[in-house]
């Protein structure tokens, strides 16, 4: 098997938000499909410096900010690829396509996979998504839940990982249903846990279990809901990639109260592990709103988190 193909790309957007495609040429691979500008990575390059000489010889522009968003491991069917993409905050000069090719900009909302490489479409998910994914801390006062989870909504965006074991699956879906307006209003979503009818009946996300992402054979929801795993190896994070999620919640990174005993990856292996995912990551276990860089360096989607997220609300 030959060796990966290491690729950058750029997620530029312009005043409107809207992000820049550039077409593949007829005659090479993947001819005409709509792709996040940039190229192949010099054996000598780092990826942000390739990703700069490519945005300037592709479209006469100067990068001047990027931030890591995600890392794409993809295997095609002629060719492995590593895909480090990047968003570009600023650049200078003016977009113009420097070899020929089709450029336009799109609103996210629009693209769709089907017109889109494989490896690309991961970090389209990646610009939809939150960068926090809260999760509740064990409460039986539904009331409080509900008082403290409206305040976490009302902050920055981020997802709402409902996990309530001492409450009934009646209990979880009507405090979800409850939530749900406001967290959509926001951009965000209530996920529930493991409870594949209370989803598709609320039409909000759902965060799969071990035992679910094991036993499934196909996507269990349609792709307007979100819907992740719960990961710890590198055979969840494939299978979770096989059943089409749309993230992983990969854990624990440190040790934390929550999972007495169990093993921390620790910041080493995180980092190895997020590079072979096919999709976007979230750090769970024993970390902080400051470890939102250190993930987000790795290229983790963002900070999964128990403690120390919930104002006015503690873990039981």
């Amino acid at each position: 098997m030959s060796a990966a193909l290491e690729v950058v790309a750029g997620v530029l957007r312009n005043p409107q938000g809207q992000v820049l495609l550039a077409q593949r040429r007829p005659g090479g691979d993947l001819a005409g499909l709509w792709e996040f500008p940039g190229g192949k990575r010099e054996a000598d390059e780092s990826a942000g410096s390739a990703l700069v000489r490519e945005l300037r010889e592709e479209l006469g522009v100067s990068a001047r900010e990027c931030s890591p968003l995600i890392r794409v491991s993809w295997q095609y069917a002629h060719q492995a690829v590593r895909l480090d993409v990047y968003t570009v905050e600023c650049w200078q000069g003016t977009v113009q396509a420097q070899e020929g090719q089709a450029l336009r900009w799109s609103p996210l909302a629009a693209l769709t996979r089907d017109s889109m490489p494989a490896a690309d479409w991961p970090a389209v998910r990646a610009l939809r998504l939150p960068p926090r994914l809260l999760i509740t801390p064990d409460s039986s006062d539904l009331r409080a839940l509900a008082d403290a989870a409206q305040r976490a909504l009302a902050g920055p965006r981020c997802l709402l990982r409902l996990r309530l074991p001492q409450l009934s699956q009646v209990e979880s879906r009507a405090l979800a249903a409850q939530l749900l307006t406001r967290a959509q209003a926001r951009h965000g979503d209530v996920l529930l846990g493991g409870d594949i009818d209370g989803a598709l009946r609320l039409g909000c996300g759902l965060q799969l279990n071990a035992r679910q992402l094991a036993t499934l054979s196909a996507r269990p929801l349609p792709e307007s809901q979100w819907c992740g795993a719960s990961c710890h190896n590198t055979q969840d994070l494939a299978r979770a990639a096989v059943l089409d999620c749309d993230f992983a919640v990969l854990g624990p990174v440190l040790p934390t109260p929550s999972h007495p005993g169990a093993p921390a990856l620790g910041w080493p292996r995180f980092a190895a592990l997020c590079a072979t995912a096919a999709l976007p990551v979230y750090a769970l276990g024993g970390l902080t709103h400051a470890d939102h860089e250190r993930v987000r360096a790795l290229g983790a989607q963002g900070v999964a988190g128990i403690r120390g997220f919930w104002p006015g609300l503690a873990a039981a």
